[in-house]
């Protein structure tokens, strides 16, 4: 880590223009701890989860959101899966993939690549003696997906726009290796969350990244991102990779660019996420609904926060994935 730069769990402990919260998100929350014992008894969250997610509130706190979830998550070795572990996709250290594939030989699979968060100074494809983020490879195993869970370039060393850039030799790799390993390269999706979300709005809304003709892919999904850095929602850890110019916000900003693609889109946020990355989703709903394409796919997950959106997903509670499998299907 460099010298005098915060740590990752640090960026969410201090008060940072994405962090505060309205009066008005502040009467929200607790029409949420209202609302949060009737959803209960509907609810696939186990009640004990949504209210612990409640009491944490919109914060971004992966170690406590994760030992609500990690319970409910296999451990290894899993089962019915084949795994390759580090294989490169480029020339840096951090330019390296899982791949998750049934056990049993298959051929034709869709494709789901995976970019983690992380405040765009850490997180990992795979974190230390944890189920995350395996969970969404088995998860994609199991519902017909060949799974790719990518690592990137950390900024400060490798800022804006070092996370397109990788995303885009991984799926170049894919594209010339999945099939050898069951997967259909004409259907690849991106899927990423938090600062990888940043990444895959970057790369789908920037076609001077691309590598392959259209992206190279069938679709996009994005869980919790900033789409437009000029609307003041830019905090220490979009300045850490983006840069302090705010004359450059608007080039780097995603929207423009996914208000003209042809990659079909959809965009999550959740009711305990915080309010930034609500209004985003909003402001990405009202401009893609204007194009003649028609709105991009949004969901509004009920009870859930930035990291249970995550981490809750290969878990009885389908509410995000029913709605990625609806959107894969609509992209057939």
């Amino acid at each position: 880590m460099v010298r005098g730069l915060r740590t990752f769990w640090e960026y969410f402990r201090v008060p940072f223009p994405t962090m505060r919260i309205s009066a008005k998100w502040a009467l929200a929350g607790v029409a949420v701890v209202v609302s949060a014992a009737a959803w209960a008894a509907e609810s696939p969250m186990p009640p004990g989860i949504a209210q612990k997610l409640v009491e944490l509130g919109r914060v971004v706190d992966p170690p406590a959101t994760a030992k609500l979830y990690a319970p409910l998550q296999p451990k290894e070795p899993y089962f019915g899966v084949r795994i390759e572990r580090e294989l490169r996709y480029g020339p840096s250290e951090r330019d390296v993939l899982d791949i998750f594939m049934p056990q049993n030989v298959t051929t034709g699979r869709p494709v789901l690549i995976f970019v983690h968060g992380g405040a765009f100074i850490g997180g990992s494809k795979r974190q230390p003696n944890s189920p995350f983020y395996d969970n969404v490879m088995l998860w994609a195993v199991k519902n017909g997906f060949i799974g790719v869970n990518i690592d990137y370039r950390l900024a400060p060393e490798f800022r804006w726009p070092a996370g397109a850039e990788d995303v885009a030799s991984a799926i170049l790799w894919v594209a010339k290796e999945i099939g050898d390993r069951g997967g259909d390269p004409s259907r690849i999706y991106l899927m990423g969350h938090s600062a990888g979300a940043y990444h895959v709005a970057n790369y789908v809304s920037h076609p001077e990244f691309y590598k392959l003709k259209g992206g190279g892919l069938k679709g996009a999904i994005m869980m919790s991102a900033i789409y437009d850095l000029t609307t003041g929602a830019v905090g220490d850890p979009e300045r850490t990779y983006y840069g302090d110019d705010a004359s450059r916000y608007a080039s780097q900003s995603s929207l423009p660019g996914l208000l003209k693609t042809d990659i079909p889109l959809m965009a999550v946020s959740s009711e305990l996420d915080l309010p930034v990355f609500v209004k985003q989703l909003e402001l990405l709903k009202d401009a893609t609904c204007k194009r003649p394409t028609g709105c991009a796919r949004t969901v509004m997950l009920p009870q859930h926060s930035h990291m249970s959106e995550a981490y809750s997903i290969n878990t009885d509670d389908t509410r995000l994935t029913d709605q990625i499998l609806e959107f894969v299907k609509a992209g057939k």
